[in-house]
């Protein structure tokens, strides 16, 4: 066995992760909208886990006015896949920080919230 390489001595790999015991809640506590959701394009659709839910592919039928200020509730780095023609029920969280969006489809960007 080879070993590890660890920061100046102290036990701990650079980019570890180290979880403490039993369940990790994703968005403990965010206040959550479900949404159904159909895919009325010919392409699978992917929506990653911070994009500001309206502003997704425009293929994707769903209450984009109730979905503002809202992101999946999945966690960090992964996405939903919608296939086309297939309605799913989505659930999703407020977006958090600063609560400013720019890029993809927003008209004006910034933030959300005034």
């Amino acid at each position: 066995m080879t070993e590890r390489a660890t920061a100046e001595g102290t036990g701990l790999v650079p980019g570890e992760i180290l979880y403490g015991d039993g369940d990790i809640a994703i968005n403990a506590g965010a206040q959550r909208l479900t949404l159904d959701v159909v895919n009325t394009g010919d392409r699978p659709v992917q929506v990653g886990s911070h994009v500001h839910f309206p502003q997704a592919n425009s293929a994707l039928d769903f209450d984009r006015a109730a979905a503002h200020g809202y992101r999946l509730d999945v966690p960090a780095g992964t996405a939903i896949r919608f296939e086309p023609g297939v309605a799913q029920r989505v659930a999703l969280v407020p977006l958090g920080g600063t609560r400013e969006v720019y890029g993809l489809s927003l008209t004006p960007p910034g933030k959300l919230d005034g």
